[in-house]
């Protein structure tokens, strides 16, 4: 029996297009070509934020926090797609962190807010800079019409 290997997201290596074999059907399947840049993508985001503790979703929810200051956890949830529970796992991270705060909010007292904290915001700066520098550097092959329609292309797909 055949054991799988599980690679974590740090161990994400690009996918090389290895030049001699036919790729058959590959090369003109669109899922294959984005999930080799979706890898190349990772490797980019991993490099830009390695040692700070911050997955793509952590990232993602600092972001929309900082944003949207005041917005409730079942919101950032539903902007990453995942559940209840997982928007409240990610709330306490940031927070035992000192990274965001919840706070009553004055409408509503049953319901909650999320707020980032000074360190929040210096945080999702400083990584902000580091992962637009190297998705710039990761997509230098691209003139910034070609990045413009491909990120509307993208979002065309996604939609």
């Amino acid at each position: 029996m055949k054991r799988a290997i599980r690679r974590e997201p740090h161990a994400l290596l690009p996918i090389p297009h290895v030049e001699g074999p036919d790729y058959d059907a590959l090369d003109d399947l669109l899922g294959f070509s984005l999930r080799r840049a979706q890898i190349a993508m990772f490797v980019t985001f991993n490099e830009a934020t390695r040692g700070l503790d911050v997955t793509p979703a952590r990232f993602t929810a600092l972001l929309i926090v900082g944003a949207n200051p005041g917005i409730r956890q079942t919101v950032v949830g539903n902007v990453l797609g995942i559940a209840r529970s997982g928007a409240n796992a990610l709330a306490d991270w940031m927070e035992s962190r000192g990274l965001a705060e919840r706070r009553a909010d004055k409408r509503d007292a049953r319901a909650w807010g999320l707020y980032l904290t000074s360190r929040g915001l210096s945080l999702v700066e400083e990584m902000k800079r580091r992962i637009v520098e190297g998705e710039r550097k990761r997509s230098a092959s691209l003139t910034a019409g070609e990045r413009k329609e491909l990120l509307r292309l993208l979002r065309k797909l996604a939609g």
